[in-house]
């Protein structure tokens, strides 16, 4: 019988089976049997006992309910569940999981910390406090790399990119952005590419009004990433990768004078399209010729009005074909001081283009624009948060190694590994946490269990 406190629904099915009742009845059990997996790895990366070093706790400690460490964990583990606010805290205020998640026995420990609390956490966080986050995360983010690869990599690709954070409120210092035509803020993020790898890893991220221009920060923000790299990593060829936004000459000479690889796009204008003329006539030829679109890749020494001197600008002329219509001529440009064929110059521009994917997959997997509090510096707390959030999960792709989430989206990873039913046991001597026997992705969560640390039997 289903009572006040027991949810009961019965279907009734019509394929001569029994009546099948659902009750909501199990008591010591969770849909988020895989937050194990972010507690190891969050252990081994010690990701959020460094955040937490940052933050100093004012409260008075006879009336402490939750350390900031705590309320980190509480946090980061539920963005990277899914639960993008806040509010989601009521709901999980008893999840067995959570509670273990955060160091608390998944049974009889204390409940998590509520929404109110969580939001008094993020508006009490002071601008000196969020600058030490940044720099932690981008600490631990290198520092997990070092250790990766022993300190050996022959060159590490740093991608600068604004992204748009739409607003919908008062928030403070959001602005209309025409480009994006919508309100929002306009934080510039950071990767790393190490090698030849296809990851590109989160490393930094600064909020920003959105009438900033492009290179708004970023160049403090470069030159702390590059003295970071050259510590970590003294033998490797450091390059910066970024778009037209970035292609003043100030811009350029703190590349050059920092010694760095670098290519950026370059917007067109008539000189730099005289100048693809010739090119864009031989790719004309051979597209005629061939009926498909035709690429031919050129270099000039080129120095706009405002450049200290001349630099080299490599030219891709573009002849694109499409059934039933016209052939579309088209010019791309990139300044760059690699000494590479134009083509592979070309190419390198070109790799940055899975950072818009890296974005995209923050948007929509972990809400980046999540940002609904009325202050600035909250939402930016926020933004570190959901930053910690990606980078563990991240890590978490890295151990997938082998199978099919090493390439899985966020969301996917989520649904595969995170998403799993459990229900908790409690005895003396151990905690037992039972999971489906005939769970979709079972060999690939112990195999990743063990990469963490578990013990298989």
């Amino acid at each position: 019988m289903a009572t006040d406190c027991i949810p009961q629904v019965t279907f009734e099915c019509h394929d001569k089976l029994k009546p099948v009742v659902a009750r909501f009845d199990q008591t010591h059990a969770s849909t988020d049997g895989g937050v194990v997996l972010l507690k190891a790895l969050d252990d081994r990366l010690r990701l959020t006992d460094q955040v937490a070093a940052c933050l100093s706790d004012r409260r008075d400690p006879d009336k402490i309910r939750h350390s900031v460490r705590d309320l980190l964990r509480q946090r980061i583990f539920g963005l990277a569940c899914g639960y993008e606010d806040g509010n989601d805290a009521a709901r999980l205020a008893h999840d067995p999981l959570h509670k273990l998640a955060v160091g608390r026995d998944p049974v009889t420990g204390a409940a998590l910390a509520s929404q109110p609390t969580l939001s008094r956490f993020e508006n009490a966080v002071s601008p000196r406090v969020l600058y030490r986050m940044g720099h932690t995360l981008a600490a631990t983010v290198i520092a997990h790399h070092r250790q990766r690869l022993k300190g050996r990599a022959q060159r590490i690709t740093i991608d600068l990119d604004p992204t748009d954070d739409p607003t919908h409120g008062q928030q403070e210092l959001t602005f209309f952005n025409g480009h994006y035509d919508t309100w929002c803020y306009l934080p510039v993020v950071a990767t790393l590419t190490v090698n030849d790898e296809a990851e590109q890893y989160l490393v930094a991220i600064v909020r920003r009004p959105s009438n900033s221009p492009a290179k708004r920060g970023a160049v403090g923000l470069l030159r702390t990433l590059l003295r970071r790299l050259r510590r970590a990593f003294p033998k490797a060829a450091l390059r910066v990768r970024v778009d037209g936004g970035f292609a003043g000459n100030d811009w350029l000479n703190v590349l050059e004078a920092e010694r760095v690889e670098y290519v950026v796009g370059l917007a067109n204008n008539p000189r730099l399209e005289q100048r693809a003329g010739r090119w864009l006539g031989e790719a004309y030829g051979l597209s005629k010729y061939s009926g498909r679109t035709e690429h031919v890749y050129g270099e000039t020494l080129y120095a706009a009005h405002s450049w200290s001197h001349r630099r080299r600008v490599i030219i891709k002329a573009e002849v694109v074909r499409r059934p039933w219509r016209d052939p579309k001529c088209n010019a791309r440009f990139v300044v760059t001081n690699l000494r590479e064929r134009p083509a592979t110059g070309y190419a390198v521009y070109c790799q940055r283009g899975d950072m818009e994917n890296r974005l995209k997959e923050w948007h929509d997997g972990l809400a980046l624009d999540r940002t609904s509090s009325s202050r600035f510096w909250a939402n930016q707390f926020r933004v570190l948060l959901t930053a910690a959030a990606y980078i563990l999960l991240q890590a978490l792709r890295r151990q997938a190694h082998g199978t099919d989430g090493a390439t899985a989206q966020i969301s996917t990873l989520r649904e595969r590994l995170l998403k799993l039913a459990v229900w908790v046991k409690r005895s003396v001597r151990r905690l037992v946490l039972h999971l489906p026997q005939f769970a979709p992705w079972s060999v690939a969560w112990r195999r990743m269990a063990v990469a963490l640390g578990a013990v298989p039997g």
